[in-house]
């Protein structure tokens, strides 16, 4: 399989995508934070000293993804047409960040979305580690993507 990032002698290079179709983009990527049930409630009910930490993780998820190309060497700057960031209590002592990137253009928003869970997640780790330094940041994955050559992923229809 050729690394599209790597020229024939092998040194790093940005992907031309100047031939590529123009088509709408999505991609979708999720990570989880596992704490303390006790700072999870904190986070669920808005009380964590340092402010309204899903309010300002969802901001700071969606500022990571507008400035991913800065943070990752060869990604496209790309315009964004839309980015959300959720949230799901699935267990306990642990969240999960869902982020949704969307473009219409030539290369996809997969690295965006990644980065913004990553951001996210870090960001719920500043914003409580007053409280729980044990958190554990994992499971960064992308879930689901649609548009542009490769065609559709997802995940849930993989068999591993």
């Amino acid at each position: 399989m050729k690394m599209t990032h790597l020229d024939d002698e092998g040194r790093a290079i940005m992907v031309d995508i100047s031939q590529k179709s123009t088509t709408e983009r999505i991609a979708i990527a999720s990570g989880t934070v596992k704490m303390l049930p006790e700072t999870l409630e904190l986070i669920r009910s808005g009380s964590v000293e340092k402010g309204d930490a899903l309010a300002v993780t969802r901001v700071a998820g969606i500022m990571a993804a507008k400035k991913t190309a800065e943070l990752i060497p060869l990604c496209h700057p790309l315009p964004l047409t839309s980015v959300k960031i959720d949230f799901e209590f699935v267990e306990a002592n642990t969240l999960k960040i869902i982020a949704e990137t969307k473009t219409t253009y030539s290369t996809g928003v997969e690295m965006e979305a990644l980065t913004a869970v990553s951001v996210a997640a870090l960001t719920i780790y500043d914003m409580c580690k007053a409280i729980d330094r044990a958190m554990v940041i994992g499971e960064i994955k992308l879930e689901k993507k649609s548009g542009g050559q490769s065609g559709e992923f997802n995940r849930e229809e993989l068999v591993i």
